[in-house]
């Protein structure tokens, strides 16, 4: 790796050492930043498990409900079943140390409208509901693993940005700093010498 350039004299020593502590300072804020997101992370990523498995519950008991009524009113039972209509979603916004991410969402599922056709038999009304429930599950589970996912790339980035400042610049700047030092000794103690060097012979003691 490259030297850095450090300009000479007492001035160059005195950026390093102020370009040091910034670097010292910012690595510790990064750490302070990483043990957060980690935290939070940890949280986010355990919310968007459960969500997980609420959702898949709720669909696997909406896909019960579905075979049973097909096993009651056959395939064409569908077809006397209103076209539902589109859900809305509504997602609510959050941040974690500046990390913007969902803090939840509101799904809102219409129901059937009146003169609407219901189903022919009550296990289709029941997988109506249970789907209904299930899109639900899936508009919460979304937001949670969108949360926790982008929690989770900041928890990266910041670490590569610590393991920089702590392996590569921070060393980097000790060693220049070190170099430095040793140069101004090394200029101050010759400046010393042809000092000693050009400075008059002392006069001789009188003579007793």
């Amino acid at each position: 790796m490259a030297q850095l350039r450090v300009e000479p004299g007492r001035a160059g020593r005195m950026k390093l050492r102020r370009s040091l502590d910034a670097a010292r300072r910012g690595a510790d804020l990064l750490d302070q930043k990483l043990r957060i997101l980690r935290a939070r992370h940890q949280e986010l990523s355990e919310a968007e498990r459960v969500a997980r498995e609420h959702w898949h519950r709720r669909l696997g008991e909406a896909e019960s409900w579905l075979h049973r009524g097909l096993l009651l009113g056959g395939e064409e039972a569908l077809d006397a079943v209103a076209r539902p209509r589109p859900a809305e979603l509504e997602v609510s916004w959050t941040s974690t140390m500046g990390v913007r991410h969902p803090g939840g969402a509101s799904c809102t599922v219409p129901g059937r409208r009146p003169g609407d056709p219901a189903p022919p038999n009550t296990a289709l009304v029941h997988a109506e509901s249970a789907y209904a429930d299930a899109v639900r599950a899936a508009a919460e589970y979304a937001a949670a693993r969108a949360a926790a996912r982008a929690v989770g790339a900041e928890v990266l980035s910041t670490g590569r940005r610590v393991r920089a400042l702590r392996r590569h610049w921070v060393p980097r700047l000790e060693a220049a700093l070190a170099r430095a030092d040793a140069a101004l000794e090394q200029t101050e103690h010759e400046d010393a010498v042809r000092r000693r060097w050009a400075a008059p012979p002392e006069d001789p003691p009188p003579a007793a």
